[in-house]
């Protein structure tokens, strides 16, 4: 699917959220397959609002069942603890994997010829109305329910370029 394309489908599911994007701001949206090439599981579209040297909002859509790969956010700068972001549902449900006590029973997995790159294993569900704060330099990955999901991010800087992916191939 050519990134146009991807980038109505977004705003498809940004509409279910009563977010509103002008032409120009849908064009802008940007589509991450992670250098797999495998966008419908791994992957994740997203709206960058702001990012200044002070604060970031995002707003970002998983597809249904797409996962984004288990990555960390470290310091950047002397005195920099990492990035600090707190994501909250605005549609569908989120299934959020961070460092921590293992979920016995979680509800959801990786794709399986990815597993061994998925090593936080402590699941928080998230729905509409629910938010988390994934302290900075932490493990995490997610994966959206069979509705997709839209969800706000609201960080401290965001510096993608920094980020450590534990997936081998990205």
């Amino acid at each position: 699917m050519a990134d146009r394309d991807v980038q109505r489908k977004v705003n498809e599911y940004f509409q279910k959220a009563d977010v509103i994007l002008s032409d120009d701001e849908i064009q802008s949206i940007e589509v991450n397959d992670f250098g797999l090439n495998r966008l419908d599981e791994l992957g994740l579209q997203l709206f960058v609002y702001i990012n200044t040297d002070r604060y970031c909002a995002k707003e970002w859509v998983l597809f249904p069942r797409q996962t984004c790969p288990e990555h960390y956010h470290p310091p950047v700068t002397d005195g920099d603890p990492g990035k600090e972001e707190t994501f909250r549902v605005k549609f569908g449900t989120v299934y959020l994997y961070v460092e921590g006590e293992t979920t016995k029973h979680p509800k959801t997995q990786p794709p399986d010829q990815d597993r061994d790159y998925f090593t936080a294993a402590h699941e928080v569900v998230l729905t509409a109305g629910d938010q988390y704060t994934i302290p900075p330099n932490t493990r995490h990955w997610f994966q959206a329910g069979e509705a997709g999901a839209v969800t706000a991010e609201y960080s401290s800087p965001s510096t993608d370029d920094h980020d450590i992916f534990t997936h081998a191939d990205i």
